[in-house]
């Protein structure tokens, strides 16, 4: 029972590893356009390369935007501003002024001072409110800074009532022509005393035309319903264009019209089923081929599920970025800082699957992106400069260079497309370039990603390494006392470890921070190790098992005292396979001779492992057992020292112990030739010249 559930744990990553890709494609489904796009891709100055193309329809020639703007300005131009009469007024105003009549009235017969207006106040009253009327019906405008602004011949619409009248400012009277006129007419008036009714009919004079902006947007947008957005018409079976034409102007805006038409007679009636099982289709096939490159070039990846989900949330999430910018219409997909894929997987593994991972996630965005072909090219353009970017995370002057170049990357790009598409400087649409440098600018964000990242995922940055590789750690400084020799040995194995890292193109800081943690286990029992042994041996005073497990345990010792002082499990994993699976060979041979009869448990002598899986951790284990090795020599001559080095990796290979590493019999030989360049300059070997046979003879 507990066999069948170990077994079913060791299944666990490979039923996981597919299941995950399967969940990328269900929630990037969810994002995929509900609609088909058409089929041919055309632009201005360029060469129409396909068939011959026939009018299936009749559909219409749609004017450019540009004119359809400029029609629209001359209609709005065209349409004078609104002004409603309100007849209210001139009901109160007359009623005010019957009002104030009777009071004047009333004093004029008091004072004796007027006859004709005593003896005839209906003349007087009947004449003012005609005159009233008059000027009411005609309408009374108050000027403002506005209207003051505007010429004498700007035309207005007044509503009276239900009818429209259209007339230019300089006939509508103001306030103030009103006054003057009245000042300017009673005296010639028929009445006799005429100068009674000046006051009171003043006092009644208030404007009753008032600009409406209601009538006039209604008016506004009447006439530009009218507007005519076309002005031609292509008839079914018509030759629109044919194969290898050169697209002018003319052309492409009756090719725009004709997508425009297709798109609302064809596309908008297809079945969204299989417009979604068309994306469906592409989108497997893409995350297909992510899955295929993982599994054959990065086991380490697709074996462990949270290195695999690391890599597979950048798909999810640049997609739904899209997705999102794609839905808000004052926003561009350009804005989008694809770049930060690269940098951060380059910092994390390497440059192929940073490239790949970045390569998958612009196919699946250029889906959701209405910005097509220019949108993708960029995109990969940029990112293949990211790789080639010596881009590192320590050095922010180098980081910064890396964001500049890829500015210069999207902008020179961008340019060359324009020209090939517009084929005139100015027709460029420069706004694309605030875009472009916002989404450099965000790309910044790959420097606090990384830190947060690696907590999440258990990643380590170079910035930790570094961090982690100060001998004044307190691990580092408690090796440094307990077991000088250890750390002696492990700053060599480190500087090894580097220069064969360089050599294959494996990562070289992490090798040697590696190196310098692999033997931390040696601080428990330092003096049973030879490099810090004094004149006595304490191997001598114990049997053969005993001490082989005391050299075992460096290694579950070395692991316990990780974990305590909280070092990544990368570095763990340095401590756990740099011995792999191997015996102590000496103790075992020892124990072996003197009990030939007995059965012997291999295992007793046997470190725990696992095996090497990285390039680094073969590397680390190589040029441990080789530095150890070589220290046995005592004055050894080339030929020798090159010979202990080549029996051991060739042990290492015989033996099984790089069988899981991701390491090639081309990059093994390369370590080789490194460790024995080291080697021999450590053990100061020298070319040996021929004897001077004229000093001999002499």
């Amino acid at each position: 029972m507990e066999s069948n559930k170990r077994s079913t744990l060791h299944r666990l990553p490979a039923i996981l590893s597919p299941l995950a890709f399967v969940v990328v494609v269900i929630v990037i489904g969810f994002l995929f356009p509900r609609e088909s796009k058409f089929k041919y891709q055309y632009e201005k100055q360029q060469t129409w390369r396909y068939n011959d193309l026939v009018a299936p329809f009749d559909f219409a020639i749609r004017k450019t935007d540009q004119e359809i703007e400029a029609e629209r300005q001359q209609i709005l131009a065209a349409t004078p501003p609104v002004f409603e009469l309100d007849e209210t007024i001139a009901t109160q105003r007359k009623a005010a002024f019957v009002q104030s009549f009777e009071q004047q009235l009333q004093a004029a017969q008091t004072s004796n001072q007027f006859t004709d207006f005593p003896r005839h106040p209906d003349r007087y009253r009947d004449y003012g409110l005609a005159l009233l009327d008059r000027i009411y019906q005609r309408g009374i405008l108050r000027l403002n800074d506005e209207l003051r602004a505007m010429p004498k011949d700007q035309v207005f619409t007044i509503i009276r009532g239900n009818t429209f009248q259209e007339q230019t400012l300089e006939n509508i009277p103001t306030y103030a022509a009103i006054l003057e006129m009245l000042r300017d007419s009673l005296p010639y008036s028929p009445l006799k005393e005429p100068e009674l009714l000046l006051p009171l009919l003043q006092e009644q004079i208030q404007a009753n035309l008032f600009y409406s902006p209601e009538r006039t947007a209604q008016l506004r947008n009447a006439a530009l319903a009218a507007l005519v957005t076309s002005r031609g018409l292509v008839q079914k079976g018509a030759l629109i264009i044919t194969k290898n034409s050169f697209i002018t102007d003319e052309q492409y805006q009756i090719l725009h019209s004709f997508e425009q038409e297709y798109q609302q007679q064809v596309l908008s009636k297809r079945a969204v089923p299989s417009v979604f099982l068309g994306y469906l289709i592409l989108t497997i096939l893409v995350i297909f081929l992510l899955a295929m490159y993982i599994r054959q070039y990065a086991p380490f990846v697709y074996n462990r599920l949270p290195k695999l989900v690391f890599i597979l949330m950048w798909p999810i999430l640049f997609s739904y970025l899209v997705f999102l910018v794609e839905g808000i219409g004052e926003l561009n997909s350009y804005l989008v800082p694809f770049c930060i894929v690269p940098i951060v997987i380059k910092t994390f593994y390497n440059e192929r699957l940073a490239l790949f991972t970045h390569l998958i996630v612009v196919l699946l965005a250029g889906f959701l992106s209405s910005l097509g072909y220019e949108f993708v090219f960029l995109q990969i353009l940029a990112g293949m400069v990211v790789v080639l970017s010596n881009i590192d995370t320590r050095d922010w002057s180098g980081f910064f260079y890396a964001i500049l170049f890829i500015f210069l990357t999207y902008a020179i790009g961008y340019l060359g497309l324009v020209l090939i598409r517009e084929n005139r400087f100015w027709d460029i649409d420069w706004s694309i370039y605030s875009w472009l440098f916002l989404n450099s600018f965000l790309t910044l964000l790959a420097y606090p990603l990384i830190p947060l990242l690696e907590r999440v995922f258990g990643f380590v940055s170079p910035i930790t390494l570094v961090e982690l590789s100060d001998m004044n750690r307190p691990l580092l400084r408690e090796l440094a006392l307990k077991a000088p020799g250890t750390l002696q040995h492990s700053l060599q194995v480190g500087n090894m470890s580097e220069a064969a890292a360089r050599r294959i193109g494996a990562d070289p800081l992490l090798v040697k921070v590696g190196a310098l943690y692999h033997d931390i286990g040696k601080t428990q029992n330092p003096t049973f190790f030879i490099e810090n042994q004094g004149p006595k041996n304490p191997h001598e005073g114990i049997s053969d098992l005993e001490s082989a497990k005391i050299i075992i345990d460096h290694v579950p010792e070395g692991v316990k005292l990780a974990k305590k002082h909280g070092l990544p499990q990368v570095l763990i994993d340095f401590i756990l396979t740099h011995h792999g699976t191997t015996r102590t060979e000496y103790f075992y041979r020892n124990y072996k001779t003197a009990h030939p009869e007995e059965v012997i448990d291999k295992k007793l002598f046997r470190y725990p492992g696992p095996r090497p899986r990285s390039k680094e951790e073969a590397i680390l284990m190589l040029a441990d057992s080789i530095e150890a090795a070589c220290k046995s020599l005592k004055n050894p001559s080339e030929e020798e020292l090159f010979h202990l080095i080549d029996k051991i990796v060739e042990g290492k290979l015989s033996g099984g112990q790089l069988k899981d590493a991701v390491i090639s019999f081309r990059e093994l030989e390369e370590c080789r030739l490194v460790f024995r360049q080291i080697m021999r300059s450590v053990h100061h070997l020298r070319v040996a010249y021929p004897e001077n046979k004229e000093e001999q003879e002499d």
